[in-house]
């Protein structure tokens, strides 16, 4: 990436949150204008410490649409596949901790996947370290891999990064 591209999405970025926080702010004080005296200032300092925390990374919107109907497909399978398991009289669960080597950058896209990966059926995120995702499943005999692989994919579109088929490390 050049740095005028650089330059180009700090400076969207910036606009964009700083829109955002001062809708925020406008949306609580029911838009009074005497607020602002406050309120400049704290949109001001929201909008930098967003910055610092949150550097700007890549979205694609068109893949966030595309995203949402999965995960909320996703997440209505899974309460009702841990429901059914839960009151199954055999309670047919094949418990597991299982590592999954993310090929995702660090940062926002990982951070994203983890939490996504609690939403599918039967899965709970346990921890990210590094490059690698420990995964508690319900049932280990189930097709787990292929899932998180297929989430991973949409994660990295949405980011518009790359995903690299060599797994691995940073």
């Amino acid at each position: 990436m050049t740095s005028r591209t650089q330059v180009r999405i700090c400076w969207s970025t910036i606009a964009s949150r700083g829109f955002l926080f001062s809708l925020l702010w406008w949306v609580l004080t029911d838009g009074a204008g005497a607020s602002w005296w406050i309120g400049g200032p704290t949109v001001l300092l929201a909008v930098v410490s967003s910055v610092a925390l949150l550097p700007p990374t890549t979205f694609v919107w068109v893949e966030f649409l595309r995203f949402v109907p999965f995960v909320l497909m996703h997440s209505l399978l899974g309460g009702a596949d841990v429901a059914w398991r839960a009151f199954h009289p055999g309670l047919p669960i094949a418990p597991d901790l299982i590592e999954y080597p993310l090929r995702l950058p660090p940062g926002l896209p990982r951070v994203f996947m983890a939490n996504t990966v609690s939403l599918l059926p039967g899965t709970l995120s346990a921890s990210l370290d590094r490059s690698v995702l420990k995964v508690h499943v319900l049932d280990s005999r189930r097709g787990v891999l292929a899932e998180l692989e297929a989430v991973e994919q949409s994660v990295a579109r949405m980011f518009g990064t790359s995903y690299k088929l060599s797994g691995g490390g940073e």
